[in-house]
């Protein structure tokens, strides 16, 4: 590697580009009037399924009576967007708001010096990075984690879960998945039009259906069984949530 070469992932003007991000976070913050000091930010990552549980939450406050707005996008958005989202929402009387950001908007520290009520990570899947290399993607996944979330949820079935295990929430840490989690997946089957699973919650057994088909949406919907649990959502507005949510 030449002298003017920089390592991948590495940006020697990161210092600077941080201070200029945690400067563009607190002008926002001041010109929007810091609407998060009433509202509850549920942010969610990972590489895949973070559109599917955020509605899948989306649904699960609604059935419990709460006023909720979502932003769900596979696609990382600009600190400013975050920003004008949640003043928009705040002003329309949610008092939750869900939040999905991929691994690329975590390295530009978009949830700088907001509040975080929950941080939930769906999975890790090496094949589905496209400009990072795993351990930067680690990296920016800590950016979120490190904030000191009062939940943190984790896939403990993930392969990776060893790069994450450590993450706590300052209050709660949720684990979801087959073997030792607090949230334990017990059966599923799957069908041409839906899936179905029982889950264990603590000293609770529950029943979820969905309109989604797919192994894959067993572990999504586990992760919003733990992210509803953390919040302490009645298991009945959480079985009723995610069977009212259909992506058609």
């Amino acid at each position: 590697m030449g002298k003017s070469e920089q390592p991948r992932g590495k940006n020697k003007n990161g210092g600077l580009k941080n201070s200029s991000q945690r400067l563009k976070a607190k002008l926002l913050k001041s010109y929007y009037g810091n609407p998060t000091k009433d509202m509850r930010l549920i942010a969610i990552t990972g590489t895949t399924g973070k559109v599917t549980v955020a509605h899948y939450i989306h649904e699960i406050l609604r059935s419990a009576g709460e006023q909720v707005a979502v932003l769900a996008s596979d696609q990382p958005f600009k600190m400013g967007m975050l920003h004008k989202f949640l003043s928009d929402a705040w002003k329309a009387g949610a008092n939750y708001v869900v939040v999905t950001v991929p691994a690329e908007g975590l390295r530009d520290n978009i949830f700088y010096g907001l509040p975080v009520t929950v941080a939930a990570m769906t999975n890790f899947v090496t094949a589905g990075l496209k400009d990072m290399e795993p351990d930067e993607y680690i990296d920016c996944e800590k950016t979120l984690f490190d904030m000191k979330p009062e939940i943190v949820v984790l896939n403990s079935d993930d392969a990776n879960y060893e790069a994450f295990k450590d993450f706590k929430g300052s209050n709660k840490t949720i684990n979801y998945g087959q073997i030792s989690a607090d949230v334990k997946i017990l059966n599923s089957k799957i069908y041409a039009k839906g899936t179905e699973a029982t889950l264990s919650v603590n000293s609770d057994v529950i029943n979820v259906a969905t309109f989604i088909p797919g192994e894959t949406t067993v572990s999504y919907m586990a992760c919003a069984v733990a992210i509803a649990h953390g919040l302490e959502i009645p298991l009945d507005n959480v079985i009723d949530g995610i069977a009212n949510y259909d992506p058609e």
